[in-house]
């Protein structure tokens, strides 16, 4: 009896000490189950996000080798596939021939345009010198007319000696001889006189003016234009003009040689005329596309080279090769995929929370992540970091037609980003596509950027609002 006393007593106490195992492992279950139920928000339907960088071809051609493999991690810059150069190299070598010989174009169209310059301003000087030439016959004119009219003078003195040599010659005062002196006299003055006016009139006719000048009118009368308007001075002109037109100067046909010059001085603030040739060396047109000719040849060389280049495929970002689909010899075109990257440290997780766990959100949350990779033996550190605008169902392929009549409701869930924090991928790394629980803390006070908010703020403010002219004031 006493032997089945001690045996139930050992029972009984071997159940007490289960039970208050049982209660000590309950407490340490359901206590921080408990707590966790109530000061956080989780979902079991969220997995690590990250972006994809697709590797193209970006010129056709032929592979000559590929340097990496899927799975391999690659630097930005690194190069992952090299194509076959020496076609690209031949067209560099065809552009920069191109570009010495529009080089050379220019340097002798420079050359030309410069001996068009020299030949304007011989022409300049000979417009001038044309003009000159006017003012010079003109003075030449009052000359002769008033040599012309000295003569005259000397004729009528002639005349008077002639008639008084005349009387006395008949009333046999004077002798035959004298009589025939004043007659002499009287003849050379008056061939004088003749030769006289044909000069005067060869000089008109020479500044295209009538021999005899129009009544009213005496033999220096010239119209006051006539250094602008006489035939050389014109054609001096228009030779000067031709030249100015190649060298991208357009002049009116009705313009004054005066006016010509005067608008051509005042291309430069000092009239300097040195400095006016060279802008208009520069600016004719002829030079103006043989430059144009350099730098096409420029572009197309530099076009070449950026295509040479081109042939080293490189990676774009720091990440792990995946999907590689291109092997040596194989030809490709631009824009033809080659390959994929992913960046082991740009990764999220979206997590689709319930609409009715919404409410408790906000931008900068802390969160706990626990990834199924990792089981129990690591948490990670993340943030709310925004909000996508639509539920699942609105950003499907086909999304649900509620207005049909069939409708039967269904709790949405919308993605919430969450951010990671001090995440080393070399120690614990993450991949696209595990499946992650977080739990926010919504009793924590949110941190870091647009902490407390539900919508991210615009990238670029708004503008200021300008004040209306239309509105009138209080």
């Amino acid at each position: 009896m006493e032997r089945l006393d001690r045996v139930g007593l050992t029972r009984r106490r071997a159940f007490q000490g289960l039970a208050v195992l049982g209660a000590l492992v309950l407490l340490f279950l359901v206590i921080p189950w408990l707590y966790r139920a109530f000061t956080t928000v989780s979902t079991d339907d969220a997995y690590v996000s990250g972006h994809v960088t697709f590797v193209a071809a970006r010129v056709p051609g032929q592979v000559a080798r590929v340097l990496v493999d899927d799975n391999n991690r690659v630097h930005k810059g690194d190069v992952l596939v090299a194509l076959d150069k020496e076609p690209y190299e031949v067209r560099v070598g065809i552009a920069q021939a191109a570009l010495k010989a529009a080089q050379a174009s220019f340097d002798v169209t420079l050359a030309q345009t410069r001996g068009l310059a020299g030949e304007a301003r011989s022409l300049r000087f000979t417009l001038q010198r044309a003009s000159e030439n006017v003012d010079d016959q003109v003075a030449q004119l009052h000359a002769k007319v008033a040599t012309l009219q000295s003569k005259q003078a000397t004729l009528a003195r002639t005349d008077v000696d002639y008639k008084r040599a005349e009387g006395l010659y008949k009333s046999d005062v004077a002798s035959h001889q004298q009589f025939d002196a004043a007659t002499e006299a009287r003849r050379v003055a008056a061939a004088e006189v003749e030769r006289a006016q044909q000069e005067v009139y060869q000089i008109r006719v020479g500044l295209g003016l009538p021999a005899q000048p129009p009544p009213g009118q005496d033999l220096t009368s010239v119209p006051p234009n006539l250094q602008q308007t006489y035939s050389s001075v014109k054609e001096a002109q228009a030779k000067l003009m031709e030249v100015a037109s190649r060298l991208g100067v357009v002049q009116s046909f009705d313009a004054t040689p005066a006016d010509m010059l005067a608008e051509f001085y005042r291309r430069d603030p000092e009239g300097n005329i040195d400095r006016i040739l060279e802008a208009l060396i520069r600016s004719a047109p002829a030079v103006k596309q043989a430059e144009a000719k350099v730098l096409e040849a420029q572009s197309n060389l530099a076009e070449a080279k950026l295509r040479l280049r081109y042939c080293d495929v490189l990676a774009e970002i720091d990440g792990v090769v995946t999907r590689r689909s291109v092997n040596p010899g194989n030809n490709v075109v631009d824009g033809q995929g080659l390959m994929a990257l992913r960046s082991p440290t740009d990764i999220w997780v979206d997590a689709n929370f319930k609409e009715t766990q919404l409410a408790s959100l906000r931008i900068g949350q802390p969160v706990d992540l626990d990834v199924d990779m990792y089981g129990g033996s690591r948490r990670f550190r993340g943030r709310i970091s925004g909000f996508t605008n639509g539920t699942g169902a609105t950003l499907a392929l086909l999304p649900a037609e509620n207005a049909t009549g069939n409708f039967v409701k269904v709790v949405q869930r919308l993605p919430v980003r969450i951010d990671l924090v001090d995440y080393d991928p070399d120690k614990t790394p993450l991949f696209v596509g595990l499946s992650v629980t977080p739990h926010v803390r919504i009793h924590d006070a949110p941190t870091g950027p647009d902490a407390g908010h539900v919508l991210q703020p615009y990238l670029v403010p708004p503008a200021p609002e300008l004040p209306n002219p239309t509105k009138s004031g209080p």
